[in-house]
């Protein structure tokens, strides 16, 4: 059980290494504060939380490997906030076929039915 773990997360990584090219792409030619153009109305929190996946989805792809149950755990809090944050805009915005939203639901998909499989195949607690 355990290489259907080390592959699951090894997917997850690669998605959450893709997320932070991402931002940190965005981050450089906009900042940490952008508003994804949203538009200058966005609020201060939505800007935080976007600049904030900069640092949270690396972390992420660290703790899928030095401590894997907090990186599993990391990686769903990340994508099921993201999508639910993200949700508000894209309905305000009628984006619902973007690629960007499609891609993140697809992502938390792909993580609520692989996530306890990777779980079950982490060796036993000391």
């Amino acid at each position: 059980m355990a290489r259907p773990s080390l592959c699951i997360r090894l997917l997850f990584a690669l998605c959450l290494l893709a997320a932070s090219f991402n931002h940190l792409h965005a981050a450089f030619e906009h900042g940490l504060l952008w508003d994804y153009g949203y538009g200058d109305d966005t609020p201060l929190a939505s800007r935080a939380f976007w600049g904030a996946l900069t640092l949270f989805d690396p972390l992420a792809v660290l703790l899928l490997w030095r401590r894997p149950r907090w990186g599993l755990g990391l990686t769903l809090g990340i994508i099921l906030v993201d999508v639910l944050h993200n949700s508000f805009y894209v309905a305000a915005h009628r984006q619902w076929l973007e690629t960007f939203y499609l891609s993140q639901v697809g992502f938390l998909l792909v993580v609520l039915l692989l996530l306890p499989l990777a779980w079950r195949g982490l060796p036993a607690r000391g």
